[in-house]
């Protein structure tokens, strides 16, 4: 089921002029949004076409309470059906057992491959189980499904760039390789049954860490451990918790937090909260990740400097894609064979790059791509 890589195509042309380029590897073939009708392409689409007739995929995320996998799977739904496939969309509430009597229900409902955005990355089991005994592929979307060698292949951004991007923003920000002067950071990561959240939290850590042992960089709290870090199920409620402890514990005597260093946008959003609520110094520093529309008014207000934008129709074009040659047949699309072992092996997995947009930027980004309008901004 598995297929070695014979090459790795580089995203869409729309996606180029968003800057947000997929990973490559060293044999690539350019492809664009509307491609020219060369035999390639026209196999490709036939592929698809006849791939297509009277085939069923189940879709599952993990929850509709984050804006971001709502723009997931809606999405999905909408190329997959485009493509000519039956489509079984389900939410699953952030409740794992939910979301395993739901992939469950798609197995026995005839789904002829899985598209599925675990709620934790090892609570499948049972139900990759039944995948592999039906023999039905299995594509994990944007988190990687643990100890399980049902999983065919795994479609998702670099999630390691992710963090990097972070951690090299707040460098060249705060120019801390010339630093003469001590900032103070605070860390919020991700949640720990997400395979992801180690990623992004190691790739920011990376670009840090030199900055933390000389002294560049002080996290008064002492919490910079991925689980003292960690926020359960991302929840903006706990990430806004937990800073207002910090923030009381550590910086009510007026020093000022300098940068808040956090995973994603729900996350941030805790934390901007917290400030709002608890912090009268200078506004920090906020990352973030996944150009929440809540988030990009905040950093249009000033209140977070940066947000990765992971343009989730690249991601979902490019799934539609695996999709239709896994079904055809044909050799699969990936672009690296090395990273991601979920306990089992490597999975093969395709690979997009992620960027960040900015107060100087984001209208480039999200509102000239069609992502968001600007009323939706207001």
């Amino acid at each position: 089921m598995k297929k070695k890589l014979l090459s790795a195509l580089l995203c869409g042309a729309m996606a180029a002029s968003l800057f947000v380029g997929c990973g490559t590897s060293t044999a690539t073939t350019d492809t664009s949004a509307e491609p020219a009708a060369t035999e390639d392409t026209a196999d490709d689409a036939a592929d698809t076409s006849s791939a297509a007739t009277g085939t069923k995929v189940g879709v599952a995320m993990p929850t509709k309470d984050l804006q971001r996998w709502n723009q997931d799977g809606a999405n999905m739904q909408s190329e997959l059906e485009a493509a000519g496939y039956e489509v079984d969309l389900q939410y699953a509430s952030n409740d794992v057992q939910t979301q395993l009597s739901q992939v469950e229900n798609m197995i026995n409902s005839g789904c002829n491959v899985l598209v599925i955005a675990a709620i934790e990355a090892s609570s499948l089991g049972e139900a990759m189980d039944m995948a592999a005994e039906a023999g039905i592929p299995v594509i994990a979307y944007d988190r990687l499904i643990m100890d399980s060698d049902a999983v065919s292949y795994y479609a998702t951004f670099d999630n390691y760039k992710v963090g990097t991007v972070q951690g090299e923003y707040i460098e060249k920000t705060l120019d801390l390789a010339n630093a003469d002067k001590t900032f103070t950071m605070e860390i919020t990561a991700g949640d720990p049954g997400d395979n992801n959240a180690s990623f992004f939290y190691q790739g920011a850590i990376d670009v840090l860490q030199k900055y933390i042992d000389d002294g560049t960089i002080v996290v008064k709290s002492g919490q910079t451990d991925f689980a003292d870090v960690a926020t359960a199920a991302w929840a903006t409620e706990n990430a806004q918790s937990r800073m207002e402890n910090i923030l009381s514990s550590y910086y009510a005597d007026g020093t000022n937090l300098d940068i808040a260093l956090c995973s994603n946008d729900s996350t941030a959003l805790g934390v901007e909260n917290a400030l709002a609520a608890n912090y009268s110094g200078e506004y920090p520093i906020v990352t973030g990740q996944d150009c929440d529309i809540e988030n990009v008014k905040n950093m249009i207000a000033g209140k977070q400097s940066m947000s990765i934008f992971k343009d989730t129709r690249t991601l979902a074009s490019q799934v539609v894609k695996m999709v239709g040659q896994i079904l055809s047949g044909s050799t699969v699309d990936v672009n690296d064979e090395e990273t991601y072992d979920n306990g089992t092996g490597i999975i093969p997995s395709y690979l997009c790059d992620p960027v960040y947009a900015d107060k100087d930027n984001y209208k480039e980004l999200l509102i000239d791509s069609g992502y968001y309008t600007e009323d939706q901004l207001q």
